[in-house]
Parts: structure tokens; sequence; C-alpha cells
């Protein structure tokens, strides 16, 4: 056997290997690459992380970068760079936070400079700042959303941005554009309210090669998978559900890989691979925005508004419509009033969490659906957006008025600190390396155990 043929043998072998230490490099690196981090989980364990920290007196901060412009998107991290995405505008932008009921739109008839901005993780510098497309939103946004909702992702080679009407974009990491593509209007509302528009927020996820977009809008709705390196299309499914604004998540079990999305009408699985459907759900919140997550081959939805909020548990291998004779089908358990609004749940050592917008947080058994213990965070007067994250038994759950409550993870309720930004902070934050970074109204915070002192990034 020559040495040409045996290496043309062992070439595919080859690249599965160097794939599966990517994948697992990414997790011993602390790369958090998409919203939530890995899988969606809000997790990353290993380095412990600060428990309490002072604006003010620099106690634990590491260091503060002013971002331009108003965005709730996520931070993310990849090795030594975080990436945040905005919307720049000269004028300063109106935004409203709190909890109120109605649900008013905010015109804005000038022109925004939608941004992907990098920055040196260990400093807070600015590595690199590219405008993505410059022009008038083509959309409305609710008061307390942004023009750039959307979390970017990556996956070490491309940097994906996705800014709902006004595209989608694909960077290298140095800040290189590779493609871009428009995906038209989306005309993100609530389906009985025509006149309202709200903004679009669901984000990118890029796995195995495919950038993955959940669509869900009035005028149109589908899920569509991109290739990576080119922009190329590779399907589109449509789909017919009212707008929501959930991230899709990608599991696999048993050897099948499925996008997993979150709806109304219509949540459920799809093929990676085709975009077949693989299995659905119908009902619940009519306003669903929380991201599945996924645990030991199960995926937990949750959704809410208009009188209902479900908590679902669904096996990964479940086909078919579990809509009626779920439990035969793969529907684990369902609690018909325990899901939430606007968080996504933390999954996290055999419990769920979840949290509500007026900041009840509820505690369940991840097994049977068994309510631990239910606490309310806060006085009652702020309202939550941002998701939680957990990190060496610690759960992290951020007040819009920029309130962080650290709680002990386990059955027995114990708060452990609360710790104040100093602003408005919408956005889930990102942890990497025993740092967790916070994107507040105007900075990026990056938050650890280690420099008594913070610094300020340029």
């Amino acid at each position: 056997m020559t040495r040409d043929f045996t290496m043309r043998l062992l070439v595919p072998y080859l690249v599965l290997i160097a794939l599966g230490t990517a994948r697992a490099s990414s997790q011993e690196n602390g790369n958090w690459p998409g919203f939530r981090g890995p899988s969606a989980s809000g997790i990353q364990d290993g380095i412990p992380l600060a428990i309490e920290f002072d604006m003010e007196t620099g106690e634990n901060v590491l260091w503060t970068t002013p971002i331009p412009g108003l965005a709730h998107s996520s931070p993310i991290v990849w090795e030594d760079r975080v990436l945040v995405t905005t919307a720049v505008t000269e004028k300063e932008p109106f935004l409203r936070v709190g909890l109120y009921g109605e649900s008013p739109d905010h015109p804005e008839e000038y022109d925004h400079e939608f941004k992907v901005l990098c920055l040196d993780r260990r400093t807070g510098k600015v590595i690199w700042d590219r405008t993505a497309i410059k022009g008038k939103p083509k959309v409305k946004r609710h008061v307390k959303a942004s023009h750039a909702n959307s979390t970017p992702a990556t996956d070490g080679r491309h940097v994906v941005a996705f800014f709902g009407s006004e595209g989608l974009y694909c960077f290298d990491l140095e800040g290189k554009l590779l493609w871009k593509k428009d995906i038209g209007i989306l005309d993100s509302g609530p389906y009985n309210a025509p006149d309202l528009q709200w903004g679009f927020a669901s984000s990118p996820v890029l796995h195995d090669g495919k950038v993955i977009v959940q669509c869900d809008a009035r005028n149109q709705a589908f899920l569509a998978a991109f290739d990576a390196a080119t922009g190329r299309d590779l399907w589109r499914t449509d789909r017919d559900d009212v707008a929501t604004w959930g991230t899709p998540t990608v599991a696999t079990q048993e050897g099948s890989t499925q996008v997993l999305v979150n709806g109304w009408r219509h949540m459920g699985g799809y093929d990676l691979s085709t975009g077949k459907e693989l299995w659905r759900l119908s009902g619940g919140g009519d306003v669903p925005v929380p991201t599945p997550v996924v645990s030991e081959g199960v995926a937990y939805i949750t959704n809410a508004h208009g009188g209902m909020a479900p908590l679902y548990a669904v096996r990964l291998t479940a086909r078919g419509d579990l809509t009626e004779k779920g439990e035969e089908k793969g529907l684990v358990w369902m609690d018909p009033r325990s899901g939430a609004y606007m968080q996504t749940p933390l999954v996290y050592r055999d419990l769920i969490y979840t949290c509500s917008d007026s900041g009840i947080l509820k505690c369940y058994d991840k097994a049977t659906g068994e309510r631990v213990y239910q606490k309310r965070l806060g006085r009652g007067r702020n309202g939550f957006s941002a998701s939680p994250v957990a990190g060496e038994g610690h759960l992290y759950f951020t007040s819009e008025e920029g309130e962080v409550f650290v709680v002990e993870a386990g059955r027995e309720w114990d708060l452990l600190a609360r710790n104040e930004l100093g602003e408005i902070c919408m956005a889930t934050p990102a942890i990497s390396r025993g740092a967790m970074f916070f994107r507040t109204r105007t900075e990026l915070v990056s938050i650890g155990k280690g420099s008594p002192e913070g610094t300020r990034g340029e």
C-alpha cells in the first residue's frame, strides 16, 4: 500500500477527529459562540466567577469599554476576542424599560449605522469596528427594544450578524466582509395588532458550517440554512406561525441532529441536513420569546402571553405531532402555568430555573416538573428581560435596571449577593474563562476575580 493511498484513506478520519477536537476546544477554551453560549445552555463551569463586584470602587471589575448606539444583543466570545453588534445614530435613542401594559412602537426616520465591533477579551480595547449597512431602519421597533436585538454567532472563522430587515452579514475574525444576504422585510409585531411593529430579535446559529436563521414574522415565516463560507442557500422550510422572537437551538441525539424552535402554532424540531420537520407542538403563549434548551436528550421549551404560560419537556427522539397524545410520542411532561414570557430557562444540575418578567424565580425538578421553590428577586417593581446564566454552582439574574442577583444553585433558596451595574441592562451576559461580560446601555463591562481596579478600554 503506497503512502499516498494510505493518506487518502486517513484524511476523512482525520477531518472527523479535527472537527471533534475543535468542538472540545471550544468548551475547554471557554468560548461563548452565540446567544447563551454553547448550545444556548447559559452555562460555563470550570473557573470560579465573582459573586460580588462594585462598579464604583472597581472591586472585581476587570475593565469597562464604551459601546456606541443602542442594542440589546449579547456579547459573544471566541478565544481572546469579544464581539458585539449595535445600531448607531446621531440622535439619542428613546428607550423605556420597566413593567407596563401598553405596547407602543417607535418610528425612527433617520440613518442608523448597523455595526459589528470586536474587542480584546483581556483589556476591552476595540480591535476593529465595521459598519454592515447604513440607512433608515425598514421597520419600527418597540420602545423597549432596539434595532440590534439579535446576538451574533461565530465558529472561530466566521462572524455572523443578523439585523433583521437590514440583512444578514458574515465577516471573518479580522473584520473582512465575506458575504451578505437580503432576507427581505420582517414585519415583527403582535398577530392581533397589525399596526404595531416591535422589531426582530431571533439570533443566528452557526453549526457544522451552516448558518441557521428562524424568521417568523407576520408577512413571512420560515426556517433556513445557509453555507457559512459562501452564504449559499442550503434549504428553506416555510412555517405557519405568528411572529416569534426566539433563537433556534441545535441538538444531537442518537445520531440525529435537529434544529429546535419555539412557536405558538408550531414549536418543534427540524432535521439539520434537510430542513424536514421531525416533530411539532401547537398552543401555549402567543408571544414566543425564550430559546429551547436541552439537557440529557430532553428539550425544554416555554412561552407565555395571552393567558397561557406552559413549560414543556420533550424527548429529542419525539416524532410527529405531539399536540394530541403527546406522552405517547415523546412529551415527557408539561406544566400549563410555569413558563416564562421573556427569559430563556436555565437547566442546571438536574433543576430548571425560570424567571418571569417581574422577577418571580421558580425552580423545578427537570425529570418530573415538580416545583421545588418559588421566590421573588428584587422588590417586584423592576422588569427582567435578560436570561439567566450559571457557572460553578452560582446562578446570575440581571434586572432591566442593572441589578445582578447571585443565587446558589440547588433545592434550597439562597441569595448570595445583589450587585449594581449602575445602568440599564437588557442583554444576557456572556461567560468566558472566569470572566462575565455584561452589556449595559452604554458600556461593555468585564467582571471577574482578579484586578482590584477597573480599567477603561478604548
